[in-house]
């Protein structure tokens, strides 16, 4: 739901946004744009209240009445997984308001930085510990077995929609106070801090192990590529999973006949 602090803005595109927003004063600020959805910074209620604006602007090549329909149900769709995920305690940015004829939701800022851009600058940086790599990388395998423990599927698991949120960024959305901003700069350095799973967009509710697995499947291969210098240490993921919840050890073992088959998919090509 957010960058580091050290990206700027992209320029707003005042054109793309939903009515309510088109005349608010500062604009929501671009962050992202996807396929599917443009992701903006803007603000809730009171001036220092940040949140993300997540609107799926209308798609030309689509049926009108076709398109109101999918836009609508992925917007409620999303929304309830997120709502069911935090009724449950797993991480997640909750949902502060939405319009699903118009296609928006706003939902709550996560303060910090991708795991993708902290294991980046971790090793920027110089950073040797395996400890705190490890450390992290139990965290990740918390995360993700307390939400399959719910029956939640994530759908595109990569370290990109993982959140690694520090200790001075739990008090909330709000991180515009003169210390926080200081400690930034620190952020790159340290891998400490609760994981918060992000872009729901893909969720699914499933109880079945399978959908699971391949769940873990698309981390392990995001882990394997982007971050080759560490995959070793994924199987501190996979062990963190195997403790999660019951059942997990079940999943553990339909990822190996996953990983089979994906292997001799490769070899056809």
């Amino acid at each position: 739901m957010t960058t580091s602090t050290t990206k700027p803005p992209l320029p707003p595109t005042p054109t793309t946004l939903p009515p309510p927003f088109q005349n608010t004063n500062p604009q929501p600020q671009l962050l992202a744009l996807g396929a599917e959805a443009h992701l903006y910074t803007t603000t809730f209620l009171l001036p220092t209240q940040k949140c993300i604006l997540k609107h799926r602007p209308p798609k030309p090549y689509r049926h009108p009445i076709l398109d109101a329909r999918l836009t609508r149900h992925r917007i409620l769709s999303e929304a309830r997984t997120l709502v069911r995920c935090r009724r449950e305690g797993v991480r997640v940015p909750g949902v502060l308001a939405l319009d699903a004829e118009n296609g928006w939701m706003m939902m709550e800022f996560v303060a910090g930085g991708t795991v993708k851009e902290r294991l980046q600058s971790w090793r920027e940086m110089g950073g040797t510990g395996e400890g705190e790599v490890k450390g992290l990388m139990g965290r990740v395998g918390e995360a993700v077995g307390g939400m399959h423990a719910v029956g939640v599927v994530h759908g595109d698991l990569t370290t990109s929609n993982l959140m690694v949120r520090s200790s001075w960024d739990e008090g909330g959305p709000s991180v515009t106070s003169p210390d926080r901003l200081q400690r930034s700069g620190e952020e790159g350095l340290d891998l400490e801090g609760e994981i918060v799973l992000i872009d729901f967009g893909l969720a699914t509710q499933s109880v079945h192990d399978e959908d699971k697995a391949v769940d873990l499947y698309v981390l392990e291969r995001a882990f394997g590529s982007t971050h080759p210098e560490i995959e070793d240490s994924f199987q501190e993921v996979l062990k963190a999973y195997g403790e999660s919840y019951k059942g997990a050890k079940v999943v553990l073992k339909r990822l190996e006949e996953v990983r089979m088959r994906g292997r001799k998919k490769s070899m056809i090509g």
